[in-house]
This record gives structure tokens, sequence and C-alpha cells, in this order.
């Protein structure tokens, strides 16, 4: 007589296989979180990049321009974040030297950007000299 052996097939059990997708899909969503945030960084890079070059741009022609900068200017500047308000202010420097020497035509510009995001007021602000002899 012949004896028929059976056969023991392993295989996973239903709850293993459900373990398994769990796992996989925790880390599908962990994964999508983390390329969210890495779009949302990108974003606001880029945004503070355009009000870094705003404010260069502006401190370039006031360099570049003859005469004593304006006292007090504004500007409005549509970005493609939306509007930047620039604040340009200007007065003198009133430096001297070590010996009390009052140096003269030397202003101090500090110019100011000023922009919302997501209902939050932003800014940066640059400050720097320009000589014009008097």
């Amino acid at each position: 007589m012949r004896r028929i052996k059976k056969q023991s097939v392993s295989g996973f059990a239903l709850y293993e296989v459900l373990l398994g997708v769990a796992i996989f899909a925790v880390g599908i969503l962990a994964l999508g979180r983390a390329v969210e945030n890495c779009l949302n960084a990108s974003m606001l890079n880029a945004e503070e990049e355009a009000v870094r070059q705003m404010l260069s741009n502006r401190m370039a022609e006031i360099q570049a321009a003859r005469g004593v900068p304006d006292r007090v200017k504004e500007f409005k500047i549509d970005s493609g974040y939306g509007p930047v308000k620039l604040v340009q202010k200007s007065a003198p420097a009133e430096l001297t030297e070590p010996n009390n020497t009052q140096l003269n035509g030397i202003n101090l510009v500090t110019l100011t950007a000023q922009w919302e995001r997501g209902g939050i007021s932003q800014s940066k602000q640059i400050k720097f000299y320009v000589y014009r002899p008097g």
C-alpha cells in the first residue's frame, strides 16, 4: 500500500499580508509628506530669493544714481508671489574720524521689503552707505 503523503504548503497567512500592506502604506504616506515639505521649502526659498533680488536691484540703482538718495520713498512691486512694498529711507550717516572730524557726504540708506505669506507679515532689510561728495 502506498501511503499518500500530505504536502505541507507554507504560505503567508492573511494577517501577515495585511501587516505588510499596512507597513508599505505608512511608508508611502511618510514619503508623500516628505515630498510635500520639500516642495513647500522650495517655494518659500524662491519667494525669499525674489525679495532679495528686488532689494539688490534697488540698492544697485541707488548706488549708480547721481545725487543724494531720496529721504523717504516707497515702491509697490508685484512679484510672482504677491505684492511687495519696498520702503527706502536715507539719512546722513553722521560718521566721525577718531580725531572727531565730521565725515560729510555719506548717507545711510535703509531698504525694507514687506510682504505677506499666508496672512503673516514678512520683511527683509538691508542697510548700506552711499557717498556723494558735496
